[in-house]
C-alpha cells in the first residue's frame, strides 16, 4: 500500500464521476420499487451474461446496482436497521428542498430521523441540500494542519476568505445533533 508520501508523488487518476453503487438486497423486486417510487430511479438493462437475480438503476447522473442475496441476514446484521446514525455508513441524495422531501417520505410512512430513512434492506440513506456547504479542499487550508498525522507533507495556508469560510461551515457542523 502507497504511504501519503508516495501517492502525493504520482498524479491523479483520470477520472470522471462517482458511476454506481452497488447494494446488497434481500428482493431485487422490493428494492427496485423502492428507488423507482421514491427517488425516481429508472431501470436499465444489465449484460446479459450475468446469472444471478440483480437489477440496475440509473438517474440524476448516477446508477445504483442491486444483487439479491436472499440469506442477506446470516451474513449481515441488517434484518433490524440500525439506529439512524449521520457518522455510520450511507449514501446521499442533494435536494432541492429538504422539508418538502420529508414530508413526502412521512407521507409515505417511512420514520425519517433528520433527513435520515432505511431502505427495504436497512442502507441508511441521506438527504440535502449541501449546495449550501462550500467545497474547499483541504490541501489549501490550516484545517490541513489538524490532520496533519494524514499527511507527511507541510500544511499550505488558506487566505482570509477561505479561512472565514471554513469557520463558518465549522461552527454551522456544531449546530448539527448526532
Amino acid at each position: 500500500m502507497l504511504d501519503s508520501v508516495e501517492a502525493n508523488n504520482f498524479e491523479a487518476l483520470p477520472l470522471l464521476s462517482l458511476n454506481h453503487v452497488l447494494l446488497l438486497c434481500r428482493s431485487v423486486w422490493d428494492s427496485v420499487r423502492f428507488y423507482e417510487d421514491v427517488f425516481g430511479f429508472v431501470s436499465i438493462k444489465r449484460p446479459s451474461s450475468f446469472k444471478f437475480n440483480g437489477a440496475w438503476l440509473y438517474n440524476y447522473g448516477i446508477g445504483i446496482h442491486l444483487i439479491e442475496n436472499p440469506s442477506i441476514d446470516d451474513f449481515d446484521t441488517i434484518v433490524e436497521p440500525r439506529p439512524i446514525n449521520p457518522k455510520d455508513n450511507h449514501i446521499s441524495f442533494q435536494c432541492t428542498d429538504v422539508g418538502l422531501v420529508m414530508r413526502r417520505l412521512q407521507d409515505m410512512g417511512m420514520k425519517v430521523d433528520q433527513v435520515f430513512f432505511h431502505d427495504p434492506d436497512g442502507y441508511m440513506v441521506e438527504l440535502c441540500n449541501c449546495e449550501n456547504i462550500p467545497i474547499i479542499p483541504l490541501s489549501s487550508c490550516s484545517f490541513k494542519q489538524r490532520l496533519s498525522s494524514f499527511y507527511k507533507s507541510a500544511p499550505a495556508k488558506c487566505g482570509f476568505m477561505e479561512n472565514a469560510m471554513m469557520e463558518s461551515l465549522s461552527m454551522e457542523m456544531l449546530n448539527i445533533s448526532f
